[in-house]
């Protein structure tokens, strides 16, 4: 446990933050997966897109990550 103060306040930040990134990934996955479910529409690749450049934008994953898996989003959409 630290005892300095600023080391007590970053790893509150950092539970903080790690809650934050588990929950924006577990929300991430499960739009892909509704999106590669046999039968999904156009409209479920478009917001897996969405969600995708978000996560993208905001650090979550990589970019090139999600320019990947839109690009196979996208493939087998159109297969």
């Amino acid at each position: 446990m630290p005892n300095i103060k600023s080391a007590k306040k970053r790893v509150l930040v950092t539970k903080v933050r790690n809650d934050r990134n588990k929950a924006a990934k577990s929300e991430l996955k499960t739009i892909i997966k509704k999106a590669r479910a046999e039968g999904a529409g156009a409209d479920a690749v478009k917001t897996a897109d969405i969600a995708l450049d978000k996560a993208a934008r905001k650090g979550f994953i990589h970019k090139n990550k999600a320019a990947r898996l839109k690009s196979r989003l996208a493939k087998n959409a159109n297969a």
